[in-house]
């Protein structure tokens, strides 16, 4: 072979690679892709919502989660729905909403702008219930000098030999005047429970940080977990108050709907390590992906409207029972509207059995979750709008509360549980390969990525054991080969280099 043939040999020669095809697949931890929320069940509202979300750069969802539970809360123990004419079943409006996303996700400017207004309708009761704590100091100083006066008639009485005198009705000490809430933010039960009693239509619970508040419900009693599970059904409630000569808290309808936000990374320990009691499946959950960037608003959202919607919403009168009590009014589907419920109830009840436990717990809840939605959608049209108050449910607000379940809730169920589940070493490969293609590394060192200014974005692998298996998790992800080194070619540790596969630095996946 003469030279020359040879250097064309050499020249033509196909280049072989030591990688292989790099799983792109654990960037997104295998989870499932999220899903576009529907827009019909929010109605006139869905256009307000879009604008919210465009000025904080987030998607719709965020904004929709908080408009649902804002509603709701106001709604409260007001109103109900009845599937069936012939079932005593009727539902209660109360919902429970997740936000997930990473703190960069913009969840709580979204949330934040839907709930906003829940604050002025608080202030806008703050000179009422300042003028009724007056009143209640004026006949709580009555009380106490009225029984003060029968108190000395009593002792005259028993001197005298004379007949006990009755005490009068106004030496009764009156009741405190609770102020109006519509949201609290940490609360123990029993302090949960005095608001309640003062706002009996129910109350809405914002969380900024979901985990901490699934992990604490038995801080403050043991009780603690049984009462939000009662929370969510709005049943009547009995807390025993401790050392007070008051008595228990009788609440009536214990109806608190909840919204929070939650971190992926933390998803795992909040919703994994309780008691399978079906608290945590009672959520709807809304994960989208994170915008790109953030970019100039549009226009303004116009919150006046929002505002204008929850005083309408909190205007709802309640009904009355034969003994002038307040009571929830019961509002009926319409007859093609149970139809069509009856038949989505059947596909519901059809969950493969090879799902997660979460899953099929979530799942089963999703009958009364349907009609929650579906009157929380047929109440905010009527706000929004200037119709009448409806008197029953319509088959248009069932059809877009059945769209919203199967299209968008079980789907991000789905993406939530099964991120939940996924095991560790998956989650931190994902977090370690993530921030390889973030910063465009083409060799790293496993002892530098654990001091600055690496170690605050990989807080999670701050464990020496943790950084080496996720490491190793993607020599076997075919995004990393070892490259190890000695200073000066003498024997002793060699150091923790890999060398990083250029295909997932220059792939657009």
């Amino acid at each position: 072979m003469t030279a020359a043939t040879m250097k064309a040999a050499f020249d033509n020669a196909q280049t072989v690679s030591a990688w292989g095809i790099p799983d792109m697949s654990v960037l997104n931890e295998g989870r499932r892709d999220p899903v576009a929320m529907p827009a019909d069940l929010f109605g006139p509202a869905w256009p307000l919502l879009q604008t919210i979300a465009d000025g904080v750069c987030t998607a719709p969802d965020y904004p929709g989660m908080g408009l649902l539970t804002a509603c709701a809360s106001l709604i409260g123990g007001k109103r109900r729905v009845r599937p069936y004419q012939t079932a005593a079943w009727a539902e209660p409006c109360i919902l429970w909403c997740g936000a997930v996303g990473d703190p960069s996700a913009r969840k709580s400017p979204a949330l934040d702008q839907v709930t906003g207004p829940l604050r002025l309708l608080e202030q806008a009761k703050a000179d009422d219930h300042r003028d009724a704590l007056r009143d209640y100091q004026e006949r709580s100083e009555w009380s106490k000098q009225a029984r003060k006066h029968w108190q000395d008639s009593i002792a005259k009485a028993v001197k005298d030999g004379s007949d006990r005198p009755a005490m009068p009705t106004d030496a009764d000490e009156p009741d405190e005047p609770q102020r109006r809430r519509t949201l609290v933010m940490d609360s123990t039960p029993e302090a949960l429970g005095s608001i309640l009693e003062g706002n009996p239509q129910g109350i809405l619970s914002f969380r900024d940080e979901l985990a901490g508040w699934l992990m604490s419900f038995d801080r403050y009693s043991p009780g603690g977990r049984q009462f939000w599970i009662e929370a969510y059904g709005g049943r009547p409630f009995v807390i025993d108050r401790k050392g007070s000569a008051k008595g228990p808290i009788s609440i009536p309808f214990n109806g608190v709907s909840v919204l929070g936000g939650i971190q992926p990374a933390k998803m795992a320990d909040a919703l994994l390590s309780s008691p399978d009691d079906g608290l945590v499946g009672r959520f709807l959950w809304a994960w989208p992906e994170k915008m790109p960037s953030l970019r100039r608003p549009r226009e303004a959202a116009n919150l006046d409207r929002l505002h204008a919607a929850y005083v309408k919403l909190d205007s709802l009168e309640w009904a009355r029972d034969q003994e002038g009590k307040d009571i929830a009014a019961i509002l009926p589907l319409e007859a093609d509207a149970a139809d069509l419920f009856e038949e989505w109830q059947a596909d519901n009840a059809s969950i493969d059995q090879d799902s997660s436990a979460l899953y099929k717990s979530f799942v089963g809840k999703m009958d009364g979750a349907v009609l929650r939605l579906a009157l929380v959608g047929e109440l905010i049209a009527w706000a929004f709008t200037d119709v009448p108050e409806p008197r029953s449910v319509s088959a248009r607000s069932i059809a877009a509360a059945v769209t919203f379940v199967d299209d968008y809730a079980k789907p991000m169920a789905e993406r939530v549980y099964g991120d939940a589940a996924l095991p560790t070493v998956e989650r931190h490969g994902a977090l370690l390969a993530r921030y390889i293609r973030k910063l465009g590394m083409r060799r790293i060192n496993l002892r530098d990525l654990k001091r600055s200014p690496h170690k605050s974005r990989l807080a999670a692998l701050r464990k020496a054991d943790d950084m080496r298996a996720a490491a190793e998790f993607l020599v076997d992800a075919g995004w990393l080969l070892p490259a190890p080194v000695r200073d000066g070619g003498t024997p002793g540790r060699a150091s923790l280099d890999y060398n990083v596969n250029p295909a997932v630095l220059e792939t657009g996946q």
